[in-house]
Order: C-alpha cells, then sequence, then structure tokens
C-alpha cells in the first residue's frame, strides 16, 4: 500500500478498537484475511465452521464485524446467520458473506438471507481494505 492510500486509512475511523470474527474453513484464506485485516490494525477472532459460531462470538468482550465464509463444514454460513440474527447480544453486529461462489445469483440470495453485505474470492488484497473500512463505516458493500 502506498504511504497516501494508509494514510487516508488511518484517517477515518480509528481501527485499533476494532475487533472481526471470521469464520472461514480454509487456512489459506483466513491467513490472508488475518494479514490484511492486522495490517490495518484491526484484531481478528477465527472459527472453521458456523457450528456454535453464536455460543463463541458471545465468549468475545468485543466484537464489531463477522466475515462469514457461506460453504462451511457442519452448519454453512446461512445457517450460522439464522442463528447470530436472533441473539440479543450479536443482533446488530454486521455479517458479510465471503465466497468464491460469487454470482449474482449468490449475491441476491446472500442479501434475501440478511446478511449486511457480500465479498467474492477471490479477496482482492487491494481492494480489501477499503471494503472492510466501508463496512465499518456504515456503507453497505455488495462486490462480486
Amino acid at each position: 500500500m502506498d504511504g497516501a492510500l494508509e494514510e487516508r486509512y488511518s484517517q477515518d475511523i480509528e481501527l485499533g478498537n476494532i475487533t472481526v470474527l471470521v469464520v472461514e474453513d480454509n487456512v489459506s484464506n483466513f491467513v490472508l484475511i488475518a494479514r490484511l485485516l492486522g495490517y490495518l490494525g484491526i484484531h481478528c477472532e477465527w472459527k472453521t465452521s458456523g457450528y456454535e459460531v453464536v455460543e463463541y462470538a458471545d465468549m468475545l468482550p468485543k466484537l464489531d464485524l463477522i466475515l462469514m465464509d457461506i460453504r462451511l463444514p457442519y452448519e454453512d454460513g446461512y445457517e450460522a446467520l439464522r442463528k447470530i440474527r436472533p441473539s440479543p447480544n450479536l443482533s446488530s453486529i454486521p455479517v458479510i458473506a465471503i465466497t468464491a461462489e460469487a454470482s449474482l445469483e449468490q449475491m441476491q440470495k446472500a442479501h434475501a438471507a440478511g446478511f449486511n453485505g457480500f465479498i467474492g474470492k477471490p479477496i482482492d488484497p487491494d481492494r480489501f481494505p477499503e471494503q472492510i473500512r466501508e463496512i465499518l463505516s456504515g456503507k453497505p458493500v455488495w462486490e462480486l
């Protein structure tokens, strides 16, 4: 990232106090996401399945965003979202679908299911930091 872009990121919102839960079963994808979030100063937690995601998230002292893979073992992202939404502690947390099944149809399905945004894989390392900033500032991100 160039200096001007880095300076812009540091001016918008304070990211050092942000916690993101990444629900991703692929280690390589998680490592990429964690590194990009870490570069922004964002603390990241990891869960490999949608199974018991509500229980795990409830144990976190702070949570600002959930990045949810759609295709997960045991319980997929849609099943996990159905459990997250009624939870009093998590109902207002934005949940963003992240999937390799990036199509207009899949994006519409995620929107109808109640996801707050959509990011297609492969993740673009040049675009991802800005996508996260937009999401954290309340702007919708729906991108293939």
